[in-house]
């Protein structure tokens, strides 16, 4: 038996401090599948580690050292990160493919913009700025998932004031807490991806419901995308939660085109065991309305039209599957739904076919009996520019200025800062709302250009923000009630002036071709040696030339 009077004060002094380090660590896990009528499934995967008690860094003490971390579930890595820029609240999102919200509705996870997306509160203070520990964070997560998030610059971030309101809590520090965002719509999501996310899970991807993350299946899905939030609440501590969503076709994936699926079948794979450490663990199904089917094995509840299935103490394989067996061949529907999936709809367009001037056209149409109010944010790299005083806004053929209100409008500063144009749109009920504004395209430096360059710059995707809660509710009722649903556009292609790349690559090939050869005469005419040959002549020279002769 060791006695505590027998150890070094010193090493008594770190146990003790390590035991009182050491905070609750609960982790739930967490998939819903949700069929939808063109018989396309979503899946969506929710990890979240909560921290309890734990508390954001204070940036004012952040020259007091590094904290010691001792987590048992919490993912350490990126916990490092967050205490190193002192960051309260993180969003980071990778997403391929667009999300059709006329056809799949408002979906569980909303961060679905093309690309890659990420926002964060930062407290102010202390040594370092906000910017610092803003590029700080860039850079630490592109390191951490292997992502190019360290080229959200100056250049790609912007400070918007309604759009993105924090989630969780903020602390009452002496000085205000800072918003930070950035896009980046040409990225997208990989394998390379995947794997950092799996080892930020206790089980990683062995066991429990992270078995079923496939890179195989998942990247082939119709649409697929990850994120990672980090929020704290005072009343529970902080919290980490992880996120996959993907769109699957089992029409197209299966040999007599219907849509039955199972967990195999779209995933590859089944359960085959659970995560030891997950305190909570099920599975979500959400059954289909007016129609027969078949579930198989018999959910462990029923509750409000969804088969929940508890996955924490699995005995044996678990391969879900739900079936139409009246069905021989599914049926695309041709008629439109009774209820529009999501009743806000936004599209938006770049038209002109000059490479110098356009015209930025949004629609925006409210299919609700009741008029709404909205935050738009439009955000556009420095070489796409707003000219404001164009701007319309018309409903019903109408010009409606009133409809407008709260214009928020930071111009681009060229190879500075982007443009960013914010304001409040009231939406009259059953109709659309058109903007109208014209921009001018820049000309960029033949540096500038990126290596595709004559097929574009990709423009980050516009944000639609109710503030009404008209939307459909997350399928998950844990989530914060103070979450702001947010719409994303499409991104567009923006044609600009771009030089003639093949007439360097001529003068190239030309000048190398006129240095080739110069160089070659010069080089041989220092290191060739040039010597006189003098020929023997006389009598001698004479008769051995004759008897030559004689011998041919």
């Amino acid at each position: 038996m060791v006695h505590w009077s027998t150890l070094p004060a010193t090493l008594l002094l770190y146990i003790l401090g390590t035991v009182a380090a050491t905070r609750p660590e609960t982790f739930k896990e967490e998939l819903t599948l949700r069929p939808l009528r063109d018989g396309k499934v979503i899946s969506r995967f929710s990890f979240s580690t909560l921290l309890e008690g734990g508390v954001p860094r204070n940036p004012e003490k952040i020259d007091a050292g590094n904290i010691p971390q001792h987590y048992t579930l919490f993912p350490l890595a990126l916990g490092q990160v967050l205490q190193e820029y002192a960051t309260t609240e993180l969003h980071l999102s990778l997403n391929a493919g667009k999300w059709d919200y006329d056809r799949w509705g408002y979906p569980d996870e909303q961060e679905v913009g093309t690309g890659a997306q990420l926002w964060a509160w930062i407290g102010d203070g202390g040594s370092s700025s906000v910017d610092e520990r803003w590029k700080g964070l860039r850079n630490a997560l592109a390191g951490l998932f292997c992502a190019s998030i360290g080229s959200l610059d100056e250049q790609r971030t912007t400070i918007p004031k309604l759009a993105f309101a924090p989630e969780g809590d903020l602390p009452a520090w002496t000085l205000p807490h800072q918003l930070r965002h950035a896009t980046l719509p040409s990225e997208t999501v990989c394998t390379e991806n995947l794997t950092p996310f799996l080892k930020l899970l206790p089980c990683k991807g062995i066991s429990g419901i992270a078995t079923l993350l496939n890179p195989h299946r998942l990247f082939g899905a119709d649409w697929h995308g990850m994120s990672v939030h980090v929020t704290w609440h005072a009343e529970r501590g902080v919290e980490v939660r992880l996120a996959f969503q993907a769109v699957f076709d089992p029409v197209r994936l299966s040999f007599d085109k219907k849509r039955d699926w199972s967990l195999q079948s779209i995933f590859g794979r089944p359960i085959g065991k659970a995560c030891p450490v997950a305190s909570a663990s099920r599975i979500v199904v959400e059954l289909p309305t007016n129609e027969a089917y078949s579930i198989d094995p018999q959910p462990s509840t029923v509750q409000d039209g969804k088969a929940i299935y508890d996955t924490s103490n699995i005995e044996s394989e678990l391969n879900l599957a739900l079936r139409w067996p009246l069905e021989s061949e599914f049926v695309y529907p041709l008629d439109p739904a009774s209820q529009p999936p999501s009743p806000l709809s936004v599209q938006r367009t770049m038209a002109g076919t000059s490479q110098s001037r356009g015209r930025l056209s949004v629609s925006i149409r409210n299919s609700l009996p009741s008029e709404i109010q909205a935050v738009y944010l439009e955000t556009m790299p420095w070489h796409v520019q707003f000219y404001l005083h164009t701007l319309k806004i018309s409903n019903g053929g109408s010009a409606r200025d009133d409809l407008l209100s709260d214009i928020a409008y930071t111009p681009p500063v060229p190879h500075g800062r982007p443009a960013l144009f914010e304001s409040v749109l009231t939406l009259p009920p059953n109709s659309t709302t058109q903007l109208e504004m014209e921009v001018m395209k820049s000309f960029l430096r033949y540096t500038e250009h990126p290596p595709d360059a004559q097929r574009g710059w990709d423009l980050p995707p516009a944000v639609l923000v109710p503030l009404a809660d008209v939307l459909r509710a997350p399928v998950n009722g844990s989530e914060p009630a103070g979450r702001r649903a947010r719409i994303y556009t499409r991104v567009l292609l923006v044609d600009l002036a771009t030089p003639d790349f093949s007439m360097p690559y001529n003068v190239i090939i030309m000048s190398c071709t006129l240095i080739a050869l110069t160089f070659g005469m010069v080089f041989n005419l220092m290191t060739r040696r040039f010597v006189v040959v003098r020929l023997k002549t006389g009598p001698v020279a004479e008769n051995a030339a004759e008897e030559k002769d004689k011998s041919i």
